[in-house]
């Protein structure tokens, strides 16, 4: 009976793990999928505004025009330099300050671009003509500073591309020498050659004795010398005692 029990319950705790397991990949699936739509949203909002400031700064005259051109020169310039950013970061990890400093420089942007489009709907526009100096010296500012972080960015990438290029150019060079140089001998040429040496060394010794008899005879005499003469004087160093003589009593 216990041991009913205790597969019951097992099979309870496995079912809620399950289901468990079922209702996460849910919550994770609708995530995905409800990021997935706010950001088309995003980039479909996006580009009904550019298109719709693209349209009042060609298709309008004085301060609207005016103001829809300044809103159009910030969104780009900001967003190119966002995009060359954070894609140059993910080989470069010096360019983390430089997106530290961009951040920075997006709020101001931010700003800027709530009241362009606040302004957008004075109705009081010779106000805003008065104003369009002043937001035209702070859109430049905004973008002068983008556009210097994103060419600086572009700038040291194709750095490091020119040296990298240049080092590859020098190997292959380098390579492309080797392979021309068909002169050399193999390898298996020498190792056969190194093969045959070997095999006429073998066998000298052993034509030398046949022919030469008697006349090889003081010669391994003297070969077979020991090399340490017991009979010679013995040799004595600096460190060395004199030898005591003995006692003739």
């Amino acid at each position: 009976m216990e041991v009913g029990a205790l597969v019951i319950i097992f099979a309870l705790v496995v079912l809620f793990a399950f289901l468990g397991l079922g209702a996460w990949a849910t919550v994770k699936a609708v995530g995905a999928a409800k990021r997935g739509v706010d950001r088309t949203i995003t980039q479909a909002r996006r580009t009904v505004e550019d298109t719709t400031l693209k349209a009042k700064s060609l298709g309008q005259v004085g301060v609207t025009a005016g103001l829809a051109q300044l809103r159009l020169d910030l969104r780009t310039s900001m967003r190119a330099t966002q995009a060359a950013l954070y894609q140059g970061v993910q080989a470069d990890d010096s360019l983390k300050e430089s997106i530290a400093l961009f951040e920075r420089l997006s709020r101001h942007g931010h700003e800027l671009d709530d009241e362009l489009k606040r302004l957008e709907q004075e109705p009081d526009r010779k106000r805003i003509a008065q104003r369009l100096p002043e937001l035209r010296e702070r859109t430049a500012k905004i973008t002068e500073s983008a556009d210097s972080l994103r060419w600086a960015a572009r700038d040291r990438a194709r750095q490091f591309a020119d040296e990298d290029l240049a080092t590859l150019s020098a190997q292959i060079e380098v390579e492309s020498s080797a392979l021309r140089d068909w002169s050399r001998e193999s390898v298996d040429d020498l190792a056969a050659a190194a093969a045959a040496w070997d095999a006429g060394q073998g066998q000298g010794p052993t034509a030398g004795g046949a022919g030469g008899g008697a006349a090889d005879a003081p010669a391994q005499g003297r070969q077979q010398r020991p090399a340490l003469d017991a009979s010679g004087p013995a040799v004595g160093y600096p460190w060395q005692k004199a030898p005591r003589p003995e006692a003739t009593s």
